[in-house]
């Protein structure tokens, strides 16, 4: 399927100068990279919002542990790992 953008001045300078430079091949192989890298970001922010969305699930349903309790657990942990290294 054959497409076309209308980038504007200073996005079509920056992929022609991208193309001069031979960073790409052509300006198909800019364009196709830039969409590939913003699947890539979507990809990414869904898997966040998912998490997030299980975060609030969590504490709606009250499996939360207090702050202080889990920094108390993550410094017993970290002391004696520094011990087994002699740190």
């Amino acid at each position: 399927m054959a497409s076309s953008a209308n980038l504007g001045r200073h996005l079509e300078h920056y992929v022609t100068d991208l193309v001069k430079r031979g960073r790409y091949n052509s300006r198909s192989e800019v364009l196709r990279e830039g969409v590939r890298m913003i699947e890539d970001r979507e990809k990414r922010l869904a898997a966040l919002d998912l998490s997030i969305a299980r975060g609030l699930a969590d504490v709606e349903a009250g499996r939360l542990k207090p702050a202080k309790d889990v920094r108390a657990r993550l410094m017993a942990k970290y002391q004696d790992e520094a011990k087994d290294a002699d740190l």
